[in-house]
């Protein structure tokens, strides 16, 4: 069990850098071995990221104080970030977000049970970890090529998006406030943090992608067809 977070804020205030740092606090209770962050800063080309094998309320103290966070907004004045409280099974050598070319995730859940030297064979992925959720970061449709398997996961792209996703093994919850979203494992950590919005499951298997201007695109995955529909947020 992990903690999976996301977050879109156009023109973030003092009181949603507070906020921020509750949901961090309130999804310490999903993994206390590791905290990671990604974000899309004004001062950089791509994605930055941030991860140590700190509990979430000792990683909020040292990276999440207002300067930092004021860092982190990008050059439209809007905050883009994704972050991760990871529950270890394994060693802490290879904690989240996973990045990649472009874009970066977060994962929960459970992706194979087969040895990290069999990966390439069996899935035909170049991995530079021996942690499992790295198969989702480079696979162009996890849904469907791991529906036996479990996760919940936000990704974030250099183009200033979040995509999230979930199958039936593990929770997702979307929490829509007037100037953005928030993306959290569980309603009760929404809840607990005080986040402002009313948190809705994430529909089970199906791509949804936030852009900057707060517009979704909802994508159904099964096993016969895709499905897309694009829909205007209604912020």
């Amino acid at each position: 069990m992990c903690g999976v977070i996301g977050a879109i804020l156009l023109e973030p205030t003092k009181q949603d850098f507070a906020m921020i740092r509750r949901v961090f606090h309130e999804s310490k209770i999903r993994g206390m071995h590791a905290t990671g962050i990604s974000f899309l800063p004004k001062w950089s080309t791509g994605i930055e990221t941030i991860k140590e094998p700190l509990p979430a309320d000792q990683f909020v103290d040292k990276h999440l104080h207002d300067d930092n966070l004021n860092d982190m907004v990008a050059d439209d004045g809007n905050l883009y970030l994704i972050g991760h409280c990871r529950y270890s099974t394994s060693d802490l050598e290879f904690n989240q977000p996973m990045v990649g070319t472009g874009k970066s995730i977060v994962h929960n859940g459970v992706i194979t049970q087969e040895l990290p030297e069999n990966w390439k064979e069996i899935y035909g992925y170049d991995c530079m970890t021996k942690n499992d959720s790295e198969l989702v970061l480079h696979s162009n449709d996890p849904l469907q090529e791991f529906s036996h398997m479990s996760m919940g996961v936000v990704e974030l792209y250099n183009d200033k998006k979040l995509r999230f996703y979930r199958n039936g093994k593990r929770p997702i919850y979307l929490s829509s406030i007037p100037n953005g979203c928030i993306i959290t494992s569980t309603a009760d950590i929404a809840n607990r943090a005080n986040v402002g919005g009313t948190p809705v499951e994430v529909l089970m298997n199906h791509y949804i992608t936030m852009d900057r201007h707060l517009t979704m695109l909802i994508e159904r995955v099964d096993v016969a067809d895709r499905k897309s529909t694009r829909l205007n947020s209604s912020h």
